[in-house]
């Protein structure tokens, strides 16, 4: 399918027969003149009361515990840039479609038109008390770091950036598989991350909470290699900088075992991936064009696991496999916070559930792909996995009451 049919089809898709993708639906009975009375005045006078004498009782009366807000100001929409609030509405709606969809979660969206982290986090810690959990989407670095951080400190609801925890963790999981098929250890191999956002960020500290070696780490930004020489890159990437004399990603890539891009499509060339370690692994996670095509690699290298971020291709890393199942585990479990343990056991959940069969249906629902079970082709689960909640959700609800953050 070119690009122009399949644009005409997203937009015929997204107006007809109602424009967009989300709609309120009616709970209760609204039939009788009683119904009426309890749906509003008088019958919704007395759990007012009960909520104002003991605020737990929202979760028995309300949705609460089962609503997250969605909430963007568009800053950094799906590899769009910052095209404003109201441009990110669809987006937001889409995630909520997501939720609903596999983890049957309510969603509001919510589209902030404010671009400093003071009007963000003020917006959003005024209407937190609607919701069961926050969802933050599509908002640039740095603030996004910022806006998590102080958000977490001033609510007692889940607060959850997708873009950083979601990336990182089902790009966690599908390395750590694929290590595993390499016959190389996350302590040991040299990484190489071009993509200095809130994704690339997040996903190499991650990996190094799980056992990466910083002085195994290159990390890069449109500027190239981050480096310790660098001056007013912020204490984020900072974080990463290393004490070289490299600068490009041409000087790093040479012995790499690992490439993981989250930056724009054709960074790697063919070349570069010559140079790369015996068994190498790439992620190529720009969307829609990947930092190398899938079909580069196989005609350069036999030895190398491929993935991207395309649904149309072998090994996709997609944040659906993780962010509604830790949803649905918080919510259940009313979770003050989503911490680094539940992370963790969300990724072993997903990486222990990619070695299982393949269902039928699974395979019925990707006929173009050979699903094969457990390999090179086929490192993480798919979106379409009925198992899935089953697998992630009792180990996350699990950390979290091992961990104190669970309070049902």
């Amino acid at each position: 399918m070119s690009d122009q049919p399949l644009c005409q089809a997203a937009l015929e898709y997204h107006e007809k027969p109602t424009p967009g993708k989300l709609a309120v639906r009616i709970t209760k009975p609204t039939e009788t003149q009683n119904d009426l009375a309890l749906a509003y005045s008088p019958g919704v006078a007395e759990p007012v009361r009960q909520i104002a004498d003991n605020p737990d009782d929202v979760y028995r009366y309300t949705n609460k515990g089962n609503l997250v807000g969605v909430i963007s100001n568009g800053s950094a929409i799906l590899g769009l840039g910052n095209r404003g609030a109201l441009a990110s509405k669809p987006v937001m709606e889409g995630k909520g479609v997501l939720f609903k969809r596999f983890a049957n979660i309510d969603v509001f969206d919510i589209e902030i038109s404010a671009q400093s982290v003071a009007e963000m986090v003020e917006t959003i810690v005024n209407i937190a008390p609607t919701f069961g959990g926050i969802n933050l989407e599509d908002i640039k670095a740095p603030e996004c770091f910022q806006v998590e951080y102080e958000l977490k400190k001033l609510l007692d609801i889940p607060v959850f950036h997708d873009d950083q925890h979601g990336t990182a963790i089902i790009t966690a999981a599908g390395l750590l598989n694929a290590l595993e098929l390499q016959g190389k250890a996350l302590e040991d191999v040299q990484i190489v991350c071009v993509g200095a956002g809130a994704a690339g960020i997040a996903s190499i500290q991650f990996l190094v909470r799980l056992g990466a070696k910083r002085q195994n780490i290159y990390m890069l930004d449109s500027q190239g290699v981050i480096h310790t020489e660098r001056h007013g890159i912020g204490p984020y990437k900072f974080a990463f900088a290393r004490q070289t004399d490299k600068r490009t990603l041409d000087d790093v890539i040479a012995g790499a075992d690992v490439f993981i891009g989250v930056s724009g499509p054709d960074i790697l060339s063919a070349e570069q991936l010559k140079k790369m370690a015996a068994n190498p692994i790439v992620f190529a996670l720009s969307n829609p064009d990947p930092e190398i095509h899938p079909e580069v690699v196989a005609a350069t290298r036999d030895d190398c696991i491929v993935a991207t971020g395309r649904s149309d291709m072998p090994n996709q890393v997609n944040n659906v496999l993780c962010f509604p199942y830790i949803f649905r585990a918080a919510l259940d479990c009313r979770a003050r916070n989503i911490n680094t343990e539940m992370y963790i056991a969300a990724t072993e959940a997903i990486r222990q559930l990619a070695k299982q069969p393949v269902p039928d249906a699974v395979k019925a629902a990707y006929p173009n792909e050979p699903l094969k079970g457990f390999g090179a082709d086929y490192i993480l689960p798919k979106p379409t996995d009925e198992r899935l909640k089953e697998w992630i959700v009792p180990k996350v609800i699990e950390a979290a009451v091992k961990t104190g953050v669970a309070r049902a």
